[in-house]
């Protein structure tokens, strides 16, 4: 996770700046959202349909876990603007960005990242992923007419 984290950050940092440092803290706290509310709202009990790391508790490296969220969410923002995709191509991209989500969801299962409980699997995952990405190019299209608004 903190080799993930790491590697998010240099590539974040070293991408070309392609928006103002408001948006890109938004783009980036968006992630961070997005990870924190399906985190907690699926791993909380009655039903706790998964654990992060070794434990039920949330802990500091539950937490870094999650802000891994940050670099993923600007590279799909980044990459969205810079591909210049159109809306009739998003759900293309919305596809892919999901499938490579549920690879590293996957892989971070196999390093014990992640335990399932009660029938939650990658399937749902990758329905929650699609969810969430199509909220993000929707989110993309109104700071892109709004954002930059002085009010």
């Amino acid at each position: 996770m903190i080799i993930a984290l790491f590697i998010g950050g240099i590539v974040v940092y070293f991408l070309p700046k392609r928006f103002p440092k408001k948006i890109t803290a938004v783009f980036l706290i968006c992630g961070v959202f997005f990870g924190f509310f399906f985190d907690h709202t699926l791993s909380v009990l009655p039903k706790n349909y998964y654990d992060l790391n070794d434990s039920p508790k949330f802990e500091f490296f539950d937490y870094l876990s999650q802000c891994m969220y940050a670099p993923y969410s600007y590279l799909y923002f980044h990459l969205y603007d810079r591909m210049n995709i159109r809306l009739r191509y998003s759900p293309m991209y919305i596809l892919v960005w999901a499938l490579i989500s549920v690879g590293f969801e996957r892989v971070g299962d196999l390093l014990g990242i992640y335990h399932y409980h009660h029938g939650y699997n990658l399937y749902i995952s990758f329905a929650i992923y699609l969810v969430v990405l199509s909220s993000w190019v929707g989110f993309y299209y109104v700071i892109k007419a709004y954002g930059a608004r002085e009010y």
